[in-house]
């Protein structure tokens, strides 16, 4: 697969999860992933035909590459809308401030922030509240700390933002 947009590559990830053509047992097995247990089949069956070059160059990138398929599924059918960012929806669903601190947290760091991920999944997959997902994934897929901490703070911003128009 060549090098793709990250919005690309998750609007299709995305879009062949939550497809009534993808087998409801391979969905299953992809929302039952965690990164602390090893991948089912299923996840690299999905990987090696929908996945960018580079997904498994580390452990780390595996596993957030699993958390962003979990968490798609978990959501599916209504799991990515490109035009609701993270923060908003967070805000319009009342997802709890100190909840939102540790997903964006210094300290939320390799699985602890891939599992708050998977929180926010079933919570506003609960809700039936989809997101773009492209901020999630670069939540979990940046590597400067300079770029998460503008990752960060735009979820911030979009939460608070939200918060205030509503008030």
């Amino acid at each position: 697969m060549q090098s793709q947009p990250l919005s690309s590559v998750i609007g299709t990830i995305a879009g062949v999860i939550s497809s009534d053509r993808f087998p409801t047992g391979e969905r299953a097995a992809l929302r039952r992933m965690t990164p602390r247990q090893p991948p089912p089949l299923a996840f690299y069956r999905f990987a090696l035909s929908h996945l960018p070059d580079g997904w498994d160059h580390s452990k780390e990138s595996q596993k957030n590459w699993m958390t962003l398929m979990a968490g798609i599924s978990i959501m599916s059918p209504n799991a990515h809308d490109p035009k609701s960012s993270l923060g908003r929806v967070l805000a319009e669903k009342n997802y709890s401030e100190a909840r939102l601190e540790r997903l964006l947290s210094d300290s939320a760091v390799g699985d602890v922030r891939r599992i708050l991920v998977l929180r926010v999944a079933r919570f506003l997959g609960s809700k039936s509240s989809p997101f773009n997902w492209v901020h999630a994934a670069r939540l979990l897929l940046t590597q400067d700390d300079e770029k998460l901490m503008a990752v960060r703070e735009q979820i911030a911003k979009d939460y608070y933002g939200s918060k205030r128009e509503t008030e």
